[in-house]
């Protein structure tokens, strides 16, 4: 799969089908993720993927950020909560969940570097799914149980889950939506 086809194909796919996933693919998604720019080679990622009974220990996490969608009603409405609930009740019958955990910094810069970092090791993660023939959704809101998913993945001190990438086969046909065009200004 050519790069472009790879960027302009992948979507965020909410609804699997269960199947597992093959050591050896998953061993080939994460290790797109090791590729990923980082400041100074930093790398300042941990990847924790769980299945079987961490990612249903990680699920039964999860479905307790429903409590919490109430204050997005005005921006999802009442359909978008309802959707989102649905998902956050099982993470959409994906098999493996990673949690994507950075180092914990007080600094300003290095946080934001980490961040930008991070971000790009996710994107390489996706496009790897993609292009292994698999389906993903990244997941940044695990911010509101972050403590409770840190206990679930064992994160070690210094360490938080900042995004939750769900993987597995797609029992969803993915549909494309709008781009911004208006996103680039290019001065002379």
């Amino acid at each position: 799969m050519e790069l472009m086809d790879a960027i302009h194909g992948r979507r965020s796919i909410r609804i699997f089908d269960g199947r597992p996933v093959e050591q050896g693919v998953l061993a080939q998604v994460l290790d797109a993720a090791t590729y990923a720019p980082s400041r100074m080679n930093s790398q300042p990622w941990h990847f924790h993927v769980a299945s079987g009974d961490a990612r249903a220990r990680v699920a039964e996490v999860m479905a307790m950020t429903t409590a919490y969608l109430e204050e997005y009603i005005d921006a999802l409405g009442p359909e978008g909560v309802e959707h989102a609930a649905r998902f956050y009740a099982d993470l959409g019958a994906a098999p493996i969940v990673i949690g994507v955990a950075s180092t914990i910094t007080e600094d300003c810069n290095e946080a934001r570097d980490n961040a930008i970092s991070v971000g790009a090791a996710v994107q390489n993660v996706l496009l790897a799914i993609h292009g292994a023939g698999l389906a993903g959704c990244s997941i940044s809101s695990p911010h509101w149980v972050r403590d409770r998913l840190g206990d679930v993945f064992d994160l070690k001190d210094g360490w938080e889950i900042v995004s939750l990438i769900v993987l597995g086969y797609a029992a969803e046909v993915p549909h494309g939506r709008d781009r911004h065009t208006d996103v680039v200004t290019y001065l002379t």
